[in-house]
């Protein structure tokens, strides 16, 4: 089974942007959507952003606008462009892919 790798969280201030990366270890077919949660302790796991092999992305009502999520299926990567983040966007992110979980990255927005 592939295994799903997530880099790029860290500490920002409110505004600032970051880049999620996450890359499979082998390929993984087209076939399965690629997505971005996000765990906040204390909470369920939601779905931030999603991308489908066809048809268009979909995202969390509080990030539209300010997160694009993008997939490169030649280097079987999926990237997570988060803009003007806020507090309120501080979790653990987790690259999902078909039924395979990556280990997650922390983002914590603070000032």
């Amino acid at each position: 089974q592939a295994r799903l790798m997530e880099t790029g969280g860290g500490l920002v201030q409110p505004g600032e942007s970051l880049t999620l990366s996450c890359a499979a270890s082998r390929s993984i077919h087209e076939i399965y959507t690629r997505a971005w949660y996000r765990q906040v302790p204390g909470e369920q796991r939601e779905l931030v952003a999603e991308i489908p092999n066809s048809g268009r992305a979909n995202y969390h009502d509080s990030v539209k606008g300010r997160f694009t999520i993008t997939m490169d299926n030649a280097k079987d990567t999926v990237t997570l462009q988060m803009n003007n983040l806020k507090p309120e966007d501080t979790g653990i992110y987790y690259c999902h892919i078909g039924q395979i979980w990556g280990q997650g990255t922390q983002v914590t927005v603070s000032s």
